[in-house]
């Protein structure tokens, strides 16, 4: 009791300015770390009984004591919280969870400075570009470089002094033409710093340097009647020219700007950045984020936004979204493109944050099916609104042509897959004429009476093939049964794809692209195609057994015998005396052999 009274003068006390606010247990273990723009707004609405799901709810009682810290505005709590989760990682905070080391393109301090790939900087004056979210766009980078410019690999100190007593000799490199020998003073120190200053203007993605660079010595040889210097030249402009057009996706005046897209499902978000320099996506990056406590797309997407600019140093002043964030950073200006190249950059951006949650999913599929399975009955309770996962799904279809023959299929998927030894077939009893209404009353009341009956295990989710009225009519068998209420139950109709629930005229419209309408489909056709092979093979069955029945003298029994030999009438019309002697023998044969003589 005093626990609550002294957590309740807490709530009293907290001030209404912008900060950060810290939850503890009894134990003084950090739970939870957020922000606000008013911290005791954002607080009370943490113990408000009617909000949040489970997790949350679970996460308050377990809070006994609350810390907060004012800052100047909304943008230094997201700061500040960003730097707390890092330092010490709430049980109940997301976190971009990434330990792993990034490559860097370092351009050394050196008098003729070496460039070449690292994953650890030191502050020794050099120069670090990136980092690369993958090594492999940073080696063809490289690659690029390297195939244009010759640039000494060796770590030998080129002091002009050294090189002046004359100490090094030129080495393999130099004879293979991959570098120019400054080593004997063969290439000056302002040439090789050229090169290196259009270098560096590449790897930021401004190619200007470079082409005038090339272009200015290729017109050099050209002139001095060095035409093949000139054509090496021109194939090096070629393969700049090549790597640009790979790399430029926009306007090339879009110039630093971070792109941020994302998608999201039930249980993670899924954000992608890009860095654009000149038009040229020089950074890519993609990760996903876990939600913890339902977080919502704009509270992920915050998160990140501060977490990659972090990661990857960001500078740019303009970052585009594909929707509004609540926070504004200092000196940066954040758009969401409505049109234009902009706009095209941003669905990119969330194209790429798509196929990586795909790629991860089969991943998962793969790796672990049990938790892949996991996921998708989550992802089914909370969008259809079910009590449980529905590990146990049920789903019917009447199939009949005007009315002949109607016949009801029951297929069974556990886990999301259909178990077939499972399924069961019905031929309706009760029902004269082309009625599915009535049929699917008949059905699901014999499917249930007998599971009630056996005691056996009753879905947790039933699928009607149909709308309102089949759903009804099934309804009404469950509420006979006192199943209605214990079972979930739903209808999709096939013109739309809408979900009908019982006694709500509001039908629900899944994403398309969403597992759970997947699986509902599969279960809606799995049930249409099972009803729709059986009700061929009645009818078959019917019209052939209706035609032998005619025969004078021949009985179900040797009907039987006949179908099961021959498959259908066809076939018994063609056979021979001698095959028809050995199924029923010579008496029957003969009144078999003058029945079709004479039709």
């Amino acid at each position: 009791m005093k626990e609550n009274q002294d957590l309740k003068l807490q709530l009293r006390s907290i001030t209404e300015e912008p900060g950060v606010y810290r939850y503890y247990d009894k134990d003084g273990k950090l739970l939870y770390v957020g922000k606000a723009k008013n911290l005791k707004k954002r607080v009370l609405t943490y113990f408000n009984k009617n909000t949040g799901g489970y997790r949350l709810k679970v996460m308050v009682r377990k809070i006994h004591r609350i810390e907060t810290t004012v800052v100047p505005s909304e943008y230094d709590a997201l700061l500040l919280e960003n730097n707390l989760i890092k330092a010490h990682q709430p049980m109940y905070n997301i976190m971009l969870k990434d330990d792993k080391s990034y490559p860097w393109i370092c351009i050394k301090n050196e008098k003729f400075p070496r460039i070449f790939l690292t994953r650890r900087k030191f502050n020794d004056g050099s120069e670090y570009f990136g980092p690369y979210a993958k090594v492999r766009p940073a080696r063809i980078l490289l690659d690029t470089i390297k195939n244009i410019y010759k640039l000494r690999t060796c770590n030998l100190n080129l002091a002009p002094e050294k090189i002046a007593e004359g100490k090094y000799k030129v080495c393999l490199e130099y004879h293979i033409k991959n570098c120019e020998g400054p080593c004997e003073a063969l290439e000056s120190h302002e040439e090789y710093m050229e090169k290196i200053d259009a270098i560096r203007g590449i790897i930021k993605g401004d190619f200007k340097k470079s082409r005038q660079y090339l272009t200015d010595l290729m017109q050099k040889f050209a002139s001095e009647m060095r035409f093949e210097h000139a054509q090496m030249i021109k194939d090096r402009m070629d393969a700049l020219n090549n790597y640009q057009e790979k790399h430029t996706v926009v306007n090339p005046s879009i110039d630093d700007v971070d792109v941020f897209g994302m998608f999201s499902d039930e249980t993670a978000g899924y954000v992608n950045y890009f860095k654009i320099r000149n038009g040229n996506i020089i950074q890519s990056y993609t990760t996903e984020v876990k939600k913890i406590l339902e977080e919502t797309d704009e509270e992920i997407m915050e998160n990140a936004l501060i977490e990659i600019r972090q990661k990857f140093e960001s500078t740019s002043v303009e970052v585009l979204l594909p929707f509004h964030l609540g926070i504004s950073i200092p000196g940066v200006k954040i758009l969401v493109p409505m049109i234009g190249d902009k706009k095209r950059i941003v669905e990119l951006s969330e194209k790429n944050a798509r196929e990586y949650r795909l790629e991860k999913l089969k991943q998962v599929q793969i790796m672990d099916p049990d938790r892949h399975t996991q996921r998708i009955m989550a992802e089914m309770k909370q969008l259809l609104h079910l009590p449980t996962e529905p590990r146990h799904i049920e789903g019917f279809d009447n199939s009949n042509i005007q009315g002949t023959n109607p016949v009801s299929a029951c297929v069974v998927f556990k886990d999301g897959k259909p178990s077939k030894a499972d399924y069961r077939i019905f031929n309706v009893k009760t029902v004269e004429g082309p009625n599915d209404f009535a049929s699917m009353e008949e059905v699901i009341y014999r499917r249930y009476r007998r599971l009630q009956e056996e005691e056996a295990d009753m879905p947790q989710l039933i699928v009607i093939d149909g709308g309102k009225g089949q759903l009804s009519a099934a309804v009404k068998s469950l509420k006979l049964l006192g199943l209605y209420g214990k079972i979930s139950i739903i209808g999709i109709a096939k013109r739309l794809e809408e979900i009908f629930y019982p006694e709500d005229p509001i039908p629900l419209y899944l994403d398309k692209k969403s597992e759970t309408l997947k699986i509902i489909q599969r279960v809606r056709d799995e049930a249409h195609r099972f009803g729709v092979h059986h009700h061929r093979n009645r009818r078959s069955t019917s019209g052939m057994t209706s035609e032998l029945t005619t025969i004078p003298g021949v009985g179900s029994k040797s009907m039987e015998d006949l179908l099961r030999k021959f498959k259908s009438v066809k076939k018994i019309r063609e056979a021979t005396e001698q095959e028809l002697i050995e199924v029923l023998g010579k008496s029957r044969a003969s009144k078999v052999i003058a029945y079709f003589k004479e039709n």
